[in-house]
């Protein structure tokens, strides 16, 4: 801890891009990791069994952050607003951003968190790339299948087809697009999986 404490206090750790001094800060899914001095960039996906892993990415893909669409409102002014997953809102500019006014609750927006600009967006409908972010299944990556709403959208059953052919179902709130025809993100090997798996295993040294 002590350790940690240290390197965060010389300003050496970025999350989304900016410096991080607080040894509480939480960071969550689809943050991005900056580590100044080894130059190191990663970011938090889900996994299988440990619920979130760090994947190493590039310094480009590291600019770049999916957020899904938490709620949508209607401010002062008559303005759309987004709150996303990570806590982060967006007002929405009537003319440029004209486009984003059709997406819907998650629905996902892809942002450069250095520039502050979106560069695109993912609607959740069937047929798009998504990880499975919470439940029995978390960290399973396919295509959307099928969609069936009863009651309210968020407990709608999805269902979620990976490249093997494994299907998996689970509820819309479980499930994050990530790409229409391919994913905007890199997403972690197997082997990177399992290795991530076997170093928190391990017992902490003493």
């Amino acid at each position: 801890m002590g350790e940690a404490r240290k390197i965060l206090g010389e300003r050496k750790v970025y999350v989304d891009w900016r410096v991080v001094t607080d040894y509480k800060f939480p960071v969550g899914l689809m943050d991005v990791i900056y580590l100044k001095d080894a130059e190191e960039y990663y970011r938090v996906l889900p996994h299988s069994t440990k619920f979130f892993m760090l994947h190493r990415i590039s310094e480009k893909e590291a600019e770049l952050k999916p957020l899904r669409i938490k709620r949508k409102v209607t401010v002062k002014g008559g303005r759309l607003q987004f709150t996303f997953h990570d806590g982060k809102t967006l007002l929405l500019r009537d003319a440029a951003d004209a486009e984003l006014k059709v997406l819907r609750t998650y629905d996902t927006v892809l942002m450069n968190i250095r520039s502050k600009t979106v560069e695109g967006y993912i609607k959740l409908d069937v047929g798009a790339l998504a990880y499975v972010i919470d439940g029995r299944n978390v960290g399973f990556v396919g295509r959307v299948e099928s969609i069936q709403q009863i009651l309210k959208r968020a407990k709608a059953v999805t269902a979620v087809r990976n490249e093997e052919g494994e299907v998996v179902r689970t509820i819309l709130d479980y499930v994050f697009a990530i790409g229409a025809e391919k994913p905007v993100i890199s997403l972690p090997s197997t082997e990177e999986v399992k290795l991530w798996e076997e170093i928190l295993s391990k017992p902490p040294l003493l």
